[in-house]
């Protein structure tokens, strides 16, 4: 694994050391990468909807109903 030397400001620090200290990680490293994933995975969810808005423009229309929209995007949401 690659090791990293970064900077925080001090109210950053001060929750990240609160999260490991209530027991929520075991260490700022292990936070830091679940706030990474958690990103990368709201930014496929980001992608997918960019994407669905790009072909709707392009387009003029979508095939799809509101609700079916609504349901795709919830079912994203939640994994």
């Amino acid at each position: 694994m690659a090791r990293q030397s970064i900077s925080f400001t001090k109210p950053n620090d001060e929750w990240l050391k609160n999260q490991v200290d209530n027991k929520e990680y075991s260490s700022k490293s292990e936070l830091v990468n679940d706030l990474i994933r958690q990103a990368r995975s709201q930014q496929v969810q980001i992608d997918w909807i960019r994407t669905k808005l790009e072909r709707a423009e392009n387009s003029g229309f979508t095939s799809d109903s509101k609700a079916q929209i609504l349901k795709q995007s919830k079912n994203l949401l939640n994994g």
